[in-house]
């Protein structure tokens, strides 16, 4: 009898902003209710999975991923009978839900960290990474989010400094503290008691620390963020967590691999490992914010050959594993700013070239909600505008240092965090349809023509493109499971790969420049059948002209081969 592959290998994972997605009660925030009241959405999408970000009390320092009691829901979000009707709603249609697992920090406001800056004698002290002010100034360690730069925080009661490697107000948990790691499991055996399906798991390789915290090896780790991910025992705590929780309950796991490389990877989720089943990069990030244009005339401001790499890196670093691929999540302006021409002519065929992309990937794709529909940037024009602690503690950083204030800004229209966290656009009426109240924060005024009661009129909408593809994807198990190779890989417009398994075989070619470009044909191509093509014509054989594959701005095949 063939082996079945587990549910999340062929899963499309959309995941929900909750603050954002949809406000049931008028009080501008997005909620539990909300969500529910979109499922039948959700499900026509044919995706396999919601992945919520943090639902859990938080005083929302940075919108719930500093979580004060990890076992009770956020009051704005609703109540633990609002969850558990919703985890039911999301298994009655079939869908799987995944939650947000926050264990790298705490807020300063839990419970346990509350107790433990009260006294060095207190239990809950060693809950806590801590430096002894006799000892001195703390060994340098850099912040994410600090307005001052410094992961230290002074604390006067326990003449101490407390570790914090992002907000001030999210103090990072002890790991070594074998107390710790039990609570830990304990709570995530509560949530899977209740039936949740799996976690995303947030800065997973950062829990790991020396506590004697030595200093940091600035020519192996020049930027220290990246020391942060390579504890001592960080492997022998994700084995063990393994063992603990995620075997026993058959749960499904994906680390957000903060600071990690491709070739790393397999360490994480190679299956005799027993660690995590997926591990994420920040590559996508690194590649749009990192890397100069290989062709100045492409159009195309970023390196698409690093992409490339990037992308085929990961897949090659899984080893036996699996990977994860995505463009876009709440960490990230919206992909189709970043990649693409989000408005005019392109924005379109854009949108549908970025969802061809990540829907014929090899890998779990990873669905960031508002994508479908081709929602893009807001782009704020002050700092009184934006709410998340990165923009805004960053923005104080620079001022402090005399920085170039008003350039940050600049840059943060592209890719704040701000940017992908706007509220979901339902129709045309006010406020996007997601509140009757005021939203937390502002609607892309863009809502009146992208929105999902518009697209959902039209049969060649960005929205319909989306479910065609996710279509194909369940249809074709060598675009699902197949092998992933890389053709043209020094193609500066073109991204093309071939998806081949199960006796099948697939040319994807995607053209990510505003121009025209030209591959050479794959042997056999002119003579397949398209089976996804995102302009309106059709892209037959007469796309292949002397042995070469030409295509138009952000044009997107998907070729079935004879």
């Amino acid at each position: 009898m063939e082996q079945q592959e587990p549910w999340w290998k062929g899963a499309v994972i959309y995941q929900i902003y909750p603050r954002s997605f949809k406000d049931s009660n008028g009080d501008g925030v997005g909620d539990l209710p909300g969500i529910l009241s979109k499922l039948d959405y959700v499900s026509s999408l044919g995706v396999d999975a919601i992945w919520l970000n943090p639902i859990f009390a938080s005083p929302n320092d940075d919108n719930g991923y500093d979580i004060s009691d990890y076992r009770k829901i956020m009051d704005e979000f609703g109540t633990m009978a609002d969850f558990e009707r919703l985890l039911d709603e999301v298994h009655r249609r079939g869908m799987k839900l995944v939650l947000d697992l926050v264990v790298n920090h705490t807020s300063d406001e839990h419970r346990w960290f509350r107790e433990a800056r009260r006294s060095r004698y207190n239990p809950y002290y060693n809950y806590y990474h801590w430096w002894p002010a006799e000892k001195g100034e703390p060994p340098m360690r850099k912040s994410y989010f600090d307005e001052e730069g410094s992961a230290w925080r002074y604390n006067e009661a326990t003449d101490s400094y407390y570790l914090h490697y992002f907000s001030r107000k999210q103090p990072d948990l002890n790991w070594e503290n074998p107390d710790v790691r039990g609570e830990v499991y304990n709570m995530m055996s509560f949530w899977f008691d209740k039936g949740i399906d799996g976690f995303r798991m947030d800065s997973i390789p950062l829990i790991a620390k020396d506590p004697a915290f030595p200093e940091i090896d600035l020519e192996r780790y020049p930027d220290v963020f990246s020391y942060y991910a390579h504890g001592p025992r960080l492997h022998e705590y994700l084995h063990e967590m393994n063992s603990e929780v995620l075997a026993p309950y058959g749960a499904m796991s994906v680390g957000e691999g903060s600071e990690i490389k491709p070739e790393e990877a397999a360490l994480f989720v190679e299956p005799e490992r027993k660690e995590l089943n997926m591990l994420y990069g920040f590559g996508p990030s690194a590649v749009r914010n990192e890397t100069e244009p290989d062709d100045g005339d492409s159009g195309i401001g970023y390196s698409l050959i690093a992409l490339k790499e990037m992308f085929t890196a990961w897949d090659e670093g899984v080893g036996d594993g699996w990977p994860a691929v995505y463009l876009g999540n709440h960490d990230q302006a919206r992909m189709l700013s970043r990649f693409c021409i989000d408005d005019g002519v392109y924005r379109d065929v854009s949108a549908k070239m970025l969802a061809t992309f990540l829907l014929t990937m090899r890998g779990t794709v990873y669905w960031f909600a508002g994508d479908e529909t081709g929602m893009r940037n807001i782009r704020f024009e002050t700092i009184g505008e934006y709410k998340d602690v990165d923009t805004l503690n960053n923005y104080k950083r620079i001022e402090n240092e005399g920085g170039d204030a008003q350039a940050y800004l600049e840059g943060q229209k592209l890719i704040a965090r701000d940017n992908a966290r706007t509220p979901f656009q339902w129709d045309a009426s006010p406020n996007a349809g997601f509140t009757d109240g005021t939203p937390w924060i502002e609607v892309n005024p863009d809502y009146k023509t992208v929105n999902v009661a518009a697209e959902e009129k039209q049969p060649g909408s960005v929205l319909n493109y989306f479910r065609r593809a996710v279509r194909l994807r369940k249809e074709c198990p060598a675009i699902c499971y197949g092998s992933y190779t890389l053709i043209e890989k020094e193609n500066p417009r073109i991204y093309a790969y071939l998806r081949e398994g199960e006796g099948e075989r697939y040319l994807i070619a995607l053209n990510f420049s505003p121009h025209d470009a030209v591959m050479q044909a794959v042997l056999g191509a002119e003579k397949g059948e398209t089976v996804l093509h995102n302009y309106d014509d059709e892209a037959g054989a007469e796309r292949f002209r002397e042995g070469c594959l030409q295509l138009r701005p952000f044009e997107a095949v998907v070729r079935k081969l004879s």
